[in-house]
């Protein structure tokens, strides 16, 4: 039987940018691996994906949680790394 974390492993992105997605989205971390593997797969989804991780590092800084912010910075910059599309046409 396929569990919570089946899906989640099998998600194109790691479990720090499901989890962005997730806090971005106040959503589950299931749902946030679907929205996210789907983002992926269509145009300009993977500039979606890069804007939320940037929104979450926006909203640690403004509640003054640094750490949380660094945290996300790493993530969002796996994640350019990762999928160097995510850059492309975000203007």
């Amino acid at each position: 039987m396929i569990n919570e974390n089946d899906i989640i492993d099998m998600a194109c992105l790691t479990r720090d940018e499901i989890a962005a997605i997730a806090e971005h989205e106040h959503i589950g971390p299931v749902e946030a691996a679907e929205l996210g593997d789907y983002l992926m797969h269509i145009h300009h989804g993977p500039q979606q994906v890069q804007r939320m991780i940037c929104d979450d590092i926006r909203a640690a800084l403004h509640a003054d949680d640094p750490p949380r912010a660094r945290a996300l910075y790493a993530t969002l910059k796996v994640f350019l790394a990762d999928h160097p599309e995510a850059l492309r046409g975000n203007g």
